[in-house]
């Protein structure tokens, strides 16, 4: 079964999540690049969880925001 994507964002943080599962603390954790969290699965690698610090100052920035991930999109089921 395929996750959907989950969006929250921390204001008093400024921190946008970005979530294929719920965070467990068995998950590793690596900065994919600068304020770019990943948690990645113990066991395949594979990212179940963005962290993007400092997320409304890099809109402010008027840059483009890149992730250093790829990503297969596509329409969930409707139920």
């Amino acid at each position: 079964m395929e996750a959907k994507l989950t969006f929250q964002y921390d204001r008093d943080a400024d921190i946008l999540y970005i979530s294929k599962r719920h965070p467990y603390p068995e998950q590793d954790s690596e900065e994919v690049s600068d304020g770019v969290v990943a948690r990645l699965n113990p066991s395949t690698g594979e990212v179940e969880n963005l962290e993007i610090l400092f997320f409304s100052t890099r809109l402010q920035r008027n840059d483009v925001l890149e992730l250093p991930v790829t990503a297969d999109l596509k329409l969930a089921a409707k139920r």
